[in-house]
């Protein structure tokens, strides 16, 4: 009698283990504890924006949405930034921008008005029904991911932080492109 194998809640999808077992078989160099971590994490990222994006749906914005009052809310008071710098924070071309904040101002999740002091220029500002929309979002992640880390003790939870930090700046020198695509907009 065979044991059990953990199951994948996908059901068209390998476990972990099974998915390495896989990759083993077909080209024996594969560390399985390098691709067992890094399968992991893939599939975690995935899951993690799956359920960021049902949040969102919720509260009747898109993650492109987010980002945007996320970029204003990082900018800080009073949540003004111009379309370009948004474009470029964004790594999103200016057409591309133009388009995401017509709908955002559409919604009542934006303002954009002339600089009065310089006409030419274009203020997008964050509304209060933007900055409420993002407030409620994160209050609902704070949840998940308190629910996610529930298994990770907070004495641990400062080693995996550092451990995470250590994977990105690797991939972030070694990848620079890996950021986004932003070359054609410098």
């Amino acid at each position: 009698m065979s044991t059990p194998r953990p199951a994948s809640p996908n059901p068209g999808e390998l476990a972990i283990a099974e998915q390495v077992a896989v990759y083993q078989r077909e080209f024996p160099l594969v560390d399985p504890q390098v691709e067992t971590i890094v399968s992991t994490l893939g599939r975690v990222a995935r899951r993690m924006n799956v359920a960021y994006g049902r949040q969102l749906t919720v509260l009747g914005i898109t993650s492109a949405e987010w980002e945007v009052l996320k970029a204003l809310v990082v900018a800080g008071s009073p949540y003004q930034l111009g379309p370009g710098e948004l474009a470029k924070r964004l790594g999103l071309t200016p057409a591309a921008m133009t388009h995401r904040i017509d709908r955002m101002v559409a919604e009542d999740l934006v303002t954009r008005e002339r600089d009065e002091a310089n006409r030419v220029r274009v203020i997008i500002e964050l509304t209060a029904n933007g900055r409420s929309k993002w407030l409620e979002s994160m209050r609902m992640a704070a949840v998940f991911e308190e629910e996610l880390l529930q298994d990770i003790t907070t004495a641990e939870r400062p080693a995996l932080s550092e451990m995470l930090g250590r994977m990105l700046r690797r991939i972030e020198e070694t990848q620079p492109d890996a950021l986004g695509r932003t070359d054609d907009l410098t």
